[in-house]
């Protein structure tokens, strides 16, 4: 019996994405044993309605179980899928509506930028408290990571509770990927990538088909089109030779360059505010498929390769696969520090989960990893540390924010924002900081 625990199972997505795929491989028939957990019982009584809906429809024949209890649905796990979103809806209207009013304008605010700093605040500490149960309760499963902010996460878990066996995954390598072998017209069999960074800043190292380097072909395909050049990526490939893994949604506001702008917004067709849109939409889905279960209308049951089902599915039936994940460094990317938590590609398979190492990233691409690296490695030392100062510091080195405001407002807005999750923030964070002395 295979042991899967969904942390955060009221989510709309990953539950329903990853059920669905284990309970089609038939390998596991009548034997996954799904056990749901959620803060929220009206979430968790939707998931487990769910994933009973999915098993049976699938002739899975699988063990659903739900509690509230989180060490309970850990107890005797393989595997753990982390989707938690601490706060929810409400905590990220906050994340953009206080922001919005000093002038930083974001569109997705999950990773980077000011809405990254405080969801990363709010969520390390929940992710320490699911390592250390982990540790004790199942200190031989894999923690399979999909919340973000992403490069921060697996990088508290495994700092600030001791535990390594953790992954996180996202499929922005994945899709930049499929995309650009489209966009060249190249055969998906042929071609071959190298990609590696951070989440959601990651670069296409090498993109070959047949051993010849497909680039010049892109940047031909760019050349020719107009509304191409319109998107961030494409601008940040164009200035810096390779093509990032992230949507220019994400990109637009990792840099300076942009979101400051007018011109900028409506050259680039930035959609600010994004991520409010898309959460309203989940909602709205969540909706939808709650009455779809209630009227016991039968679900549309589609295969997604979801991540996790394939690290899962490789783990257990040696079926070789390589999968990007985000992993400590300790050397996979030269370039940058060991303790980062990097996206390299992995070989999961009979012989377990092993990182490939990536060697040294080209100069540019590091400078712009580095500007990443440092709000990620602040705010994690901040809610490691519980200092307050590292919060402010590292929205004073964020891009967007630092292009956008002065040293005295963005230390109010950090206030702001402070105050207004502090029910969610560790308690170190509640105390105010003293600013250092100046000369004496």
């Amino acid at each position: 019996m295979i042991k899967v625990a969904f942390i955060g199972a009221g989510s709309v997505e990953f539950t329903r994405n990853v059920a669905t795929d284990l309970c089609g491989y038939p390998e596991f028939r009548a034997g996954l044993h799904f056990a749901l957990y959620d803060i929220s019982a009206e979430r968790l009584a939707h998931a487990e309605r769910l994933v009973n809906r999915i098993s049976a429809q699938s002739g899975a024949d699988a063990t659903v179980t739900a509690t509230l209890d989180r060490r309970a649905a850990l107890a005797g796990a393989d595997y753990v899928i982390n989707e938690v979103q601490v706060g929810g809806y409400a905590a990220t209207r906050a994340d953009f509506d206080i922001p919005a009013r000093y002038g930083v304008r974001q569109t997705i605010g999950d990773t980077l930028g000011i809405g990254g700093i405080f969801r990363g605040l709010r969520t390390i500490p929940v992710v320490l408290d699911l390592a250390r149960d982990m540790l004790e309760v199942c200190p031989d499963a894999y923690l399979l990571s999909y919340s973000n902010p992403m490069a921060m996460l697996p990088w508290a878990a495994y700092e600030g509770a001791g535990f390594g066996r953790v992954f996180g995954l996202c499929h922005s390598v994945r899709d930049t990927q499929a995309f650009l072998t489209e966009l060249v017209g190249a055969d998906p069999e042929r071609v071959r990538f190298l990609t590696a960074g951070f989440n959601h800043q990651a670069f296409v190292l090498r993109f070959e088909q047949d051993g010849q380097s497909l680039y010049p072909r892109l940047a031909e395909v760019i050349e020719a089109s107009p509304e191409l050049r319109r998107r961030v990526r494409v601008e940040i490939f164009r200035r810096f030779g390779y093509f990032p893994t992230e949507s220019s949604e994400h990109s637009a506001e990792y840099v300076p360059w942009f979101m400051r702008h007018d011109d900028q917004i409506e050259q680039f067709r930035i959609f600010v505010g994004d991520y409010l849109e898309r959460s309203e939409e989940n909602l709205r889905e969540l909706a939808s498929l709650e009455a779809q279960l209630a009227g016991n209308e039968p679900l549309t049951l589609e295969p997604e390769n979801e991540l996790a089902s394939l690290f899962i599915h490789s783990l257990e039936t040696g079926t070789e696969r390589e999968l990007h994940v985000n992993i400590r460094n300790g050397g996979l990317i030269a370039s940058l520090p060991d303790e980062c938590c990097v996206e390299v590609p992995c070989l999961v398979g009979a012989g377990g989960a092993k990182p490939v190492p990536v060697g040294a990233l080209p100069p540019q691409l590091a400078a712009l990893n580095r500007t990443f690296l440092n709000v990620v490695e602040l705010t994690v030392r901040a809610a490691l540390d519980g200092s307050r100062d590292h919060v402010y510091q590292a929205a004073l080195l964020d891009p967007n924010t630092a292009a956008t405001l002065t040293t005295a407002q963005t230390v109010a807005m950090c206030d702001e924002l402070l105050e207004a999750h502090r029910h969610l923030l560790p308690a170190a964070l509640h105390i105010p900081a003293r600013l250092p002395r100046i000369g004496g």
